[in-house]
């Protein structure tokens, strides 16, 4: 009797002390919570002391230089000042609709960013998958360290190598086209192949940091799946396409949706690292556009006005690419 009195008394303890915990887990601050916002800076000091730094640079250097849109709005003259330029309206806007220069550029923009999300977007999720295949654990540690390494390199040394590789008098490829009988080719004067080698500049960089993601998201899945699948006699390429794709596609349509809001944005310090006059009939895209106009050229105004320009049309590609992936799934960014 005493024994199964010490047992109650002892479940009734951890009743309490499991119930106090519930308690004080729904009293921690927290989204909804009714904990005042000293309290709440008080208790997570640490935590608010680390996100501090992020937050003042996010700060100065995208929110700030916001109040430089005025600009779009002015005939600019930096001498005057944002305050003391002169008001010009929408006169620059207008401008926009019949500047044949700027619609070379905004078209060559939407065609480098479909074919960087018909080839360059998949292909990280692809890398990803053929990792995931590979049971040799030291080899596939080789591979991803590889693939790894040129995304930390620098954007001016990747073009570096790759002038030095596909110059006309002395790059190895030339070299190799000349020794098995074929003619040389300038590759940064042909208008062309600068799509080409864009593609393929990024993909190489980008592939394989662009492929830890998807690994983190494959890794989330429910590993009984796949035992299941094998006592039902699927392969791996059945494995891969019925569980693997969907467990992550949730993923791939939350970074689909953040690509289709950078489309017309371009990775254009690439191309302005690469491109050249003569081959500005493919290479020209608006943020090499605005480039020259505010920074080379005297026209901040009109530069500030296509800029403007890009970001609203960003910002709607953005809302509809939501909207319509929450309208054929469950997943979105709001």
């Amino acid at each position: 009797m005493e024994a199964e009195k010490r047992s109650l008394k002892d479940i009734r303890r951890s009743t309490r002390r499991l119930a106090k915990a519930e308690r004080k887990a729904e009293r921690r601050p927290g989204l909804g919570s009714s904990v005042p916002l000293s309290v709440n800076l008080r208790k997570n000091f640490a935590l608010y002391t680390m996100v501090l730094p992020g937050f003042v640079i996010l700060l100065l250097f995208n929110y700030l230089p916001m109040y430089g849109i005025i600009m779009a709005f002015q005939d600019f003259r930096p001498m005057l000042g944002f305050t003391g330029s002169p008001w010009a309206g929408l006169r620059h806007f207008e401008r926009i609709i019949g500047d044949p220069l700027f619609h070379r550029a905004f078209m060559n923009s939407v065609r480098l960013g479909i074919l960087s999300l018909l080839i360059s977007f998949p292909a990280p999720l692809v890398f990803a998958l053929l990792l995931n295949e590979i049971r040799h654990a030291k080899f596939k540690r080789v591979v991803q360290t590889i693939s790894y390494m040129p995304f930390f390199l620098s954007t001016v040394i990747i073009i570096g190598l790759l002038r030095d590789m596909l110059s006309y008098s002395g790059g190895a490829i030339n070299i190799i086209l000349e020794s098995i009988g074929l003619s040389r080719i300038d590759f940064f004067m042909r208008a062309d192949l600068f799509r080409g080698i864009f593609i393929g500049t990024g993909l190489w960089q980008s592939i394989g940091f662009g492929s830890i993601l998807y690994l983190a998201a494959i890794a989330g899945v429910n590993p009984e799946l796949y035992e299941s699948a094998r006592i039902d006699g699927a392969n791996r390429l059945r494995m891969a396409f019925n569980i693997t794709i969907p467990g992550i596609m949730p993923t791939f349509v939350i970074l689909f949706i953040l690509n289709i809001g950078t489309l017309l944005n371009n990775d254009w310090n690439t191309i302005l690292l690469m491109y050249n006059p003569a081959i500005f009939s493919t290479a020209d895209v608006v943020g090499t556009y605005v480039f020259r106009s505010g920074i080379e050229g005297t026209t901040q105004s009109y530069a500030a006005a296509v800029g403007l320009s890009m970001s609203i049309i960003s910002v709607v590609m953005l809302t509809i690419a939501n909207y319509v992936a929450r309208w054929v799934g469950e997943t979105s960014l709001w």
